[in-house]
């Protein structure tokens, strides 16, 4: 009788020296009473026998897997993104793989489909483009990745994320960082002389102060689907142009609005002066319009002259067509009292000229003197409601008083998730806690009334006012830090020193300081440069930009600002405000205009990636401040007559 036992450990299939004989072994020799060569003929067959069925424990066939980097992709419908795929091999695999990308929803597409790829010496990896058509339905789906070899396939998913872009507001957001981390088109490898430059210009009927702003996949009534650009003149007209093309049906508008009555026109130069400051030939809609993508609605505030008379109006307007809704246009009025005293709001001797801010179901209005101070001119923010136009809310910076504009270069007014609002003054008489010379302050919606809440005033408040050294930029407000003063707000003006301020506790004003403000979180005193533009946030790092100076980036740490920049670029010419796109973390580029001079910077560095002036485009003349938008692959650029359109060329 044979006596069988199983195998316990070795791997006898793949062994390849010979094992003493035991009682563990395949056959206990000592046990039977089989012939010698009969015993080693069924140990030979025991032995093929169980090599043939030991594949799950002993060797593996040649396979491979397949992965996509990253794992989900978003595209806005009318533009690509990029995606790589990657085959890596295993056990000794070699060979061709087909790899194709299938559960694309309508108007997607992938190029190539299917990847061919050869693997012969470790894995292999190639990029494909992911691409939706203007008009694709927005909605996340998982695309299945599959590779084919024969008969070993392997397959992987990828996330597809077709998403609206919208620029809907100056600076991208309510905290006003200047940053779009949405652009996957224009990156560090593209951004040079060689492929980017002016792709067109949409020609309109008067100077562009305020920022174009920008919507994705609209359904404009008889023209189809659209990326949209939006953008209002100093003519007093609004404008919807595709915002990728200006040729074939494209070649006109798709929408032109007037904001001008009958008989009207808007406010000659002759009539609103101060010419000499900014340059301008008339005024109209000035500030930057803000978007309401739940309701389809823009928000433009125009200016015109009727009857010898200057009046402003707030517009809604919806955004397919450009005709007037909630029963507007609406004309603004106000008047503000305060211990007695009541101000009346002068159109004449206003501007409305930060940028408009949408927050809390309110639209956001204010105003300064008209670039000169010529008459008896006040700051003034207004509530709107933005569903009815309903005036909800009246400040006035300078109570019985003159001056404190609210100017902030074209800047939109700043909010925080609460919806408080944040506004720089420009120089005027200064009472603490009512009249607001020089000061940063901070506002709340209640009911239907707007009051001051918190506020802050430099120690030197009364030089910085005597030496027209204003407070004029919009306020940066941080995402939450780490540290004690997780709610930070940013400010800067003229002179150049950089006020970093706990937005639950400003600090008002220190009445003992001479060199510096000890009550709140930070001061870089003449840090950053005369005249400086917006300070701009991105990566954990702040950005400032003064005329004659470089554009400096400061890091930030539980909460504060290292006391030297981190790095900075040579020294620029202007003081407009500067941008920054970057793809999520990757791909920082900073934007900025010097004199008439396009440039982009490295944002991790600071080093220049495109100067203009070594192409061979020229800008056209540009308006006092000139602003610009970077949204899909293509930068926009105010102008006295245009927008200007870049792009990879």
């Amino acid at each position: 009788m044979v006596k069988l036992s199983a195998n316990s450990g070795r791997d006898v299939c793949n062994s390849t020296k010979s094992q003493p004989m035991t009682g563990n072994s395949p056959m206990d020799v000592r046990s039977t009473r089989v012939p010698p060569a009969l015993f080693f003929l069924i140990l030979y067959s025991s032995i093929l026998s169980g090599c043939a069925g030991s594949s799950g424990s002993g060797s593996q066939s040649p396979a491979f897997s397949v992965s996509a980097a990253p794992t989900a992709v978003t595209v806005i419908p009318g533009s690509s993104n990029t995606d790589q795929i990657t085959v890596q091999p295993s056990n000794g695999f070699t060979g061709q793989v087909s790899v194709t990308v299938s559960n694309l929803p309508p108007g997607v597409t992938v190029s190539p489909n299917p990847l061919q790829m050869n693997v012969s010496d470790g894995a292999g990896s190639q990029p494909v483009t992911i691409a939706a058509v203007s008009g694709a339905a927005l909605q996340n789906v998982n695309l299945v990745v599959t590779g084919t070899s024969g008969n070993t396939n392997a397959t992987t998913s990828l996330q597809l994320n077709v998403q609206a872009l919208n620029v809907t507001t100056w600076h991208y957001d309510n905290s006003k960082t200047g940053v779009n981390p949405n652009e996957s088109i224009l990156t560090l490898a593209n951004v040079n002389t060689t492929s980017f430059g002016e792709l067109f210009s949409l020609p309109v009927d008067g100077a562009v102060i305020g920022q174009p702003l920008y919507l994705s996949n609209i359904s404009i009534p008889g023209k189809g689907v659209h990326n949209v650009l939006y953008a209002a003149t100093m003519n007093d007209s609004v404008y919807a142009f595709d915002a990728d093309s200006n040729s074939g049906s494209n070649a006109n508008p798709l929408w032109q609005s007037s904001l001008v009555p009958a008989g009207a026109t808007p406010v000659p130069i002759s009539v609103q002066g101060c010419s000499g400051v900014t340059g301008w030939t008339e005024e109209g809609v000035v500030s930057t319009p803000v978007i309401d993508p739940a309701t389809g609605t823009i928000y433009v505030v125009g200016k015109t002259y009727e009857n010898d008379v200057q009046i402003f109006r707030l517009h809604a307007l919806d955004v397919t067509t450009g005709k007037e809704k909630f029963g507007g246009p609406v004309e603004i009025t106000a008047t503000f009292t305060l211990n007695g005293d009541t101000s009346v709001f002068n159109a004449m001797a206003e501007v409305n000229r930060p940028g408009l801010l949408l927050t809390n179901g309110h639209i956001y209005l204010a105003f300064g003197s008209n670039g000169c101070n010529a008459f008896a001119d006040q700051g003034w923010v207004l509530s709107y409601n933005a569903a009815t136009l309903a005036q909800e809310g009246v400040f006035n910076t300078e109570p019985a008083s003159a001056l404190a504009s609210i100017w902030q270069k074209d800047g939109g007014l700043s909010a925080d998730s609460d919806s408080n609002i944040y506004a720089e003054v420009a120089e005027g008489t200064f009472t603490p806690g009512t009249n607001f010379g020089s000061n940063i302050i901070k506002l709340s919606q209640v009911g239907t009334n707007l009051q001051v809440t918190d506020w802050f005033a430099p120690y030197n408040q009364a030089y910085i006012t005597q030496h027209d050294l204003d407070l004029n930029d919009p306020v940066l407000l941080l995402p939450d830090q780490p540290g004690p003063n997780p709610h930070l707000a940013l400010g800067v003006g003229k002179e150049g020193t950089v006020y970093v301020l706990n937005r639950d506790n400003m600090g008002h004003y220190c009445s003992t300081c001479t060199e510096g403000d000890t009550q709140i979180v930070q001061e870089l005193l003449l840090s950053v440069g005369y005249e400086s533009g917006a300070l701009v946030y991105w990566n954990s790092t702040v950005y400032s930009s003064g005329v004659g100076t470089p554009i400096m980036a400061w890091s930030v740490t539980n909460g504060m600002l290292s006391t030297s920049p981190v790095f900075q670029s040579t020294k620029v010419a202007s003081e407009h405000a500067p941008i920054i796109t970057s793809n999520g973390a990757d791909n920082g580029i900073l934007w900025q205009i010097n004199g008439t001079n396009l440039t982009a910077y490295n944002a991790l560095n600071l080093l220049p990636i495109y100067i203009m002036s070594q192409s061979q485009d020229i800008l056209p003349p540009l308006p006092h401040f000139s602003v610009f938008m970077v949204a899909n692959g293509k930068l926009y650029i105010s102008t006295n007559n245009s927008v200007v359109v870049f792009g990879l060329l």
